[in-house]
């Protein structure tokens, strides 16, 4: 009953977010229309960020059913959350008819950041998801929250660079809630990991 509430509360909550950013878009001003509503920046933060966030609810779903309670609970959040913000940046993507995926990720976040071609930082490896997969109890947790820490803190690199280098109020407005969201979370995870006598994966 509780999941079919959660289910619920996330389609409600993606129809919020996907009516505002159409609203947002549809009455915003076309004095910058020479430019494009969106800049490089911006399309590429959305396209690529919503292929990150598609690993977090990957993660987040493969966490064993008899993991604890307060560990379940981190993970349905992320779903929640991370599921809204992909309807946000793809809704933005498909208002103003751009492809929803790029073949060269990571080129709008440039040299100095590890762009051009180069791997979306934090993402797990397809062994790693499978290793979560096969584990039980608090040996999964601790993996779960490993994995998640370090997809975060990719996340929040990806989101600080968007706020800082983006030109479209939406989407830096919405970057710089990414920062804080996941930063938060962050912390609360460093905090439950360390109780089960885990250590954060290294993050390049």
């Amino acid at each position: 009953m509780a999941r079919k509430r959660l289910r619920f509360a996330a389609v409600a909550v993606i129809c919020l977010i996907v009516g505002a950013a159409v609203g947002f878009w549809a009455h915003r001003p076309r004095d910058d229309a020479g430019a494009g509503p969106l800049s490089t920046v911006d399309i590429g933060f959305a396209q690529d960020m919503s292929v990150h966030h598609e690993q977090a609810v990957l993660l987040a779903r493969t966490l064993p059913a008899d993991a604890g309670p307060q560990i379940r609970g981190v993970a349905e959040r992320i779903v929640l959350a991370q599921t809204a913000e992909i309807a946000q940046l793809r809704g933005w993507l498909q208002l103003f008819d751009l492809p929803l995926s790029t073949d060269q990720p990571m080129h709008w976040m440039g040299h100095e950041h590890g762009g051009h071609g180069a791997p979306m930082p934090g993402l797990a490896s397809t062994a790693e998801i499978t290793q979560l997969a096969g584990l039980h109890s608090t040996a999964a947790e601790v993996v779960f929250l490993q994995l998640m820490i370090r997809h975060h803190r990719g996340g929040v690199a990806m989101a600080q660079t968007a706020f800082n280098t983006g030109s479209a109020p939406a989407v830096t407005r919405a970057a710089l809630e990414m920062v804080n969201e996941q930063g938060n979370e962050i912390g609360e995870m460093t905090a439950l990991l360390t109780a089960r006598q885990g250590q954060p994966l290294p993050f390049p």
